[in-house]
């Protein structure tokens, strides 16, 4: 069996494949506080109640956007499994290429989420994720990641609405019954998750209108279930985006 993490600024998305088939997901907070004994225990208990055995476990990958974590998590994964993870990073072989400026230091979340896409489509895709930040990274036909943009994502938003005005409450992040809003809270979600759909057609607008080519565009992450549907362009939904790119990398790399 196969573990993957994704180690994001809010969480460490966690899963195990058998093969190609993913048993489970879930998730730990990413706590720099933290020591990997502390990481240890809460991976060892999540496996284990997912009835996954540490001995089951013959090979792990890991993309991370949080460097100090990073060495945690490889050390406690070493020490409950015995197996030396691959984390992902300029010289991982992803059978795609990085035409970035300055590649090495390209988000490891953005490099697994377009290996992932690359399998998903024979063309050139745009793939969104909506973390903390929310991300776009356009790959062409050949599988060269060309870049893209970079967004405050849905939960910063709304947090600094809340602490940076008086009078504007924090919000759960239901639908709006329309685009005008007929009261304060109607209003905010209104703006922020119909505005955050248009802000992505718009987004994916321009960049096929850039790159001459109409795209096939997947979203992964965060709130991506929730603004997705909202969106007028198609788009492909994919919770597990990252680790299944992850798998992949392991696969091609073990």
């Amino acid at each position: 069996m196969i573990l993957t993490l994704d180690m994001g600024n809010t969480n460490i998305t966690i899963g195990v494949y058998d093969d190609k088939k993913l048993l489970f997901v879930s998730r730990m907070a990413t706590d720099c506080s933290r020591m990997e004994d502390q990481y240890a225990i809460e991976l060892r208990d999540i496996l284990d109640i997912h009835g996954v055995a540490l001995c089951d476990i013959t090979g792990a990958a890991i993309s991370s956007v949080v460097p100090p974590l990073t060495a945690y998590i490889v050390r406690a994964i070493r020490c409950l499994t015995g197996v030396e993870p691959i984390c992902v990073g300029p010289k991982t072989k992803t059978g795609i290429q990085n035409k970035i400026e300055h590649p090495e230091l390209t988000g490891a979340d953005l490099v697994v989420g377009c290996v992932a896409a690359g399998r998903m489509f024979d063309g050139p895709c745009i793939v969104l994720d909506m973390g903390t930040a929310t991300t776009f990274e356009v790959m062409d036909r050949d599988k060269n990641m060309l870049g893209g943009a970079i967004i405050p994502g849905v939960a910063i938003s709304l947090d600094a609405l809340a602490r940076r005005t008086a009078q504007l409450p924090r919000i759960s992040l239901e639908p709006p019954k329309s685009v005008i809003g007929n009261n304060t809270i109607e209003c905010m979600r209104s703006g922020i998750l119909l505005g955050t759909a248009c802000m992505i057609d718009g987004m994916i607008g321009r960049m096929e209108a850039e790159l001459g080519e109409k795209c096939e565009v997947v979203a992964t992450g965060g709130l991506s279930r929730e603004i997705v549907p909202l969106c007028k362009r198609s788009i492909h939904f994919c919770d597990t985006l990252l680790l299944e790119g992850l798998r992949i990398i392991y696969e091609d790399n073990k």
